[in-house]
Formats: structure tokens, sequence, C-alpha cells
């Protein structure tokens, strides 16, 4: 048997045949594109779930249903994304336009979601009961589980910690909120911040400077990272005040649902080591638990940008 799970990202669509044991046997991918109309990147994605299948020599005929993981306030009962803010849609029949366009039955779920389900399934949070997954990519996304199952909430907006907010009145974030974990800790927050620190007066002497030729255009979620392994101050700075941001957010997750395991995923999480070890010691420093004898396990998430893909393909299971 085998399943196909669609990841719709703000940067890129991925669509992916899963087998039984949630391995990814082929992937096909384009750019999500955005802004553009909710019909065209429908069509993209039923675009690239069909050359997903035509890689595997499967047709839509070889599977029960396709799943999808979106960004935003999905009701996975009625297929509706109610909300998803970067994209700027309300009331998206994502389900209805893709049965259409597939002639098969959809599931949605939120992406995060959707990850943390596939972690959940056969990753880093296989073992556990309850699990929390932090996504770092365009935005953050978070996915609960709790009791094995999948938490939205009563409205389908549940686990949107990246729109919590940890610095009062401070950047404005695309929800419209100000503040918000997602503006300081997501992909998008980093780059805004290297951005940032390459147009201060003394940019051009340091290697962050340097690695992109002036040019902020080419700056993107690794370049600060990149430099600061290289030795730069800059960049080290810039990943300093970034990590404290994304601790700050990750202890309120803890405190709040204190989690067997608590994986961190999305493009951001890549880094490993480099990004794990100094960010423990600042969850261990602040988290109100540090003297309990059971502590949440943080880690980053085993199946890194496939998550999504797998977890999706599993929502009709």
């Amino acid at each position: 048997m085998y399943y196909l799970g669609i990841d719709l990202g703000g940067t890129n669509i991925v669509a992916g045949v899963v087998d039984e044991e949630g391995k990814i046997v082929v992937k096909a991918k384009c750019k999500t594109s955005v802004p553009r109309t909710m019909e065209a990147i429908c069509d993209d994605m039923a675009s690239v779930a069909q050359s997903a299948l035509q890689n595997a020599g499967l047709t839509t005929a070889d599977v029960q249903y396709i799943g999808i993981g979106a960004p935003g306030a999905v009701n996975s009962e009625t297929g509706i994304i109610e909300f998803a803010n970067n994209f700027g849609f309300h009331n998206w029949k994502i389900k209805e336009m893709m049965e259409a366009r597939l002639g098969v039955e959809i599931y949605v779920e939120n992406d995060a979601n959707a990850a943390a389900y596939g972690e959940f399934c056969v990753g880093a949070a296989k073992d556990a009961n309850d699990a929390v997954m932090i996504t770092l990519g365009t935005g953050v996304g978070g996915g609960i589980i709790i009791d094995g199952m999948i938490y939205s909430g009563s409205n389908y907006a549940g686990a949107e910690v990246g729109h919590t907010v940890i610095q009062h009145n401070g950047r404005l974030c695309t929800c419209g909120r100000k503040g918000c974990w997602e503006a300081y800790s997501s992909a998008t927050g980093l780059i805004n911040m290297t951005r940032e620190a390459c147009s201060i007066q003394q940019a051009p002497q340091y290697l962050l400077y340097q690695s992109i030729g002036g040019d902020l255009s080419k700056i993107d979620g690794k370049t600060a990272f990149d430099a600061a392994k290289k030795g730069c101050p800059l960049a080290q700075s810039v990943i300093n005040t970034y990590l404290e941001y994304l601790g700050c957010g990750l202890v309120n997750i803890i405190n709040v649902f204190q989690p067997e395991i608590l994986c961190i995923g999305g493009g951001i999480s890549k880094e490993g080591d480099f990004l794990l070890q100094p960010l423990m010691k600042l969850i261990e420093h602040d988290r109100y638990t540090k003297h309990n004898d059971r502590q949440t396990k943080v880690c980053i998430a085993e199946l890194g940008n496939d998550a999504g893909v797998i977890g999706a393909a599993f929502l009709g299971k």
C-alpha cells in the first residue's frame, strides 16, 4: 500500500509517495510563488502530486486518499482553510478544489500538525504519548500531540504558537500583531536580523557582509550560521540574538505543555548541534521545571523536511 502526502509551504510545494513504513519512495516539488490565487496554487499542487505518482509508476487509482499539510487555521472536518496569514487567504475550500482536480478523497490538516504527526508516527516522537513539534521555516509552526491525538483546539486554530507574543509592541508580524514569536524565530525573522546587521556602517569589514558580496538579497536562513561557524563575530552576534528569542519561545511551550518530547524541525533545524547545544543552555536555565526529575527531551526532528509529507500521507490512516 502506498500513500501520497503534500506539504504546502510558503516557499515550496512538495509531494511524496510514502510506503507503509513511512519511507518516502519518490518526491516532486515546485515553488509556491506567493502571492497568487488559490486556483493557481491548487493547480500546482495537483501537478506536483501527479508528477510524484508518475515517477513512482503509480496513478491516483493506486492511492485511497491524498493528505495535505497546509499553513493556517485548517478545519480538518470541512477541509477549509479558514485563515492563512502567509498566503492572505480566508475560507479556502482546498479539499473541494483538490478533489475536483485529482478525483480522489482529500484530507487536510495544518502543516505543522502534519509534521508533528509524522514525527509521532515514525520519527523522533514515535514512543511519546505527549509531544510538541516546532517548525522553523518561513514562519514558526507548532504541532501538538496529546494522548496520541493531534490537538487542534475548538476552532481548528490551536497550536499557532508562532503568534504568541514574546516582545510586547515589537516587530510587526504578517498576522497583524506586533512582537509575535514568528517575527523573531522563523527563517524570515533570522533573515531580517541578518540584513539589519549587514546594514550597519561597520558591516563591510566582517565576513558576514563579505560572504554575500554586499548584496542583501543573497541572505538566507543559513547565511549567519555559515559565517558564525567560520568565526565571524558579527554573525555570531546575530545568532546569539536569534537563539535568545527562539529559546524564550521554546521555554514558554515547555512550561505550558510539559511534553515528553519537543522536536525542532524546519529548515533551521538542519544546523543540528550548532543550534541545539547553545539553545539547551538557555532552556535549562529558564524552564520552570529545572529542579524536576523528569524533563522534556528537546531534540532535532528525525524526519527533517520530510515530516510534513509523511504526516500528511498518513492523515487518512
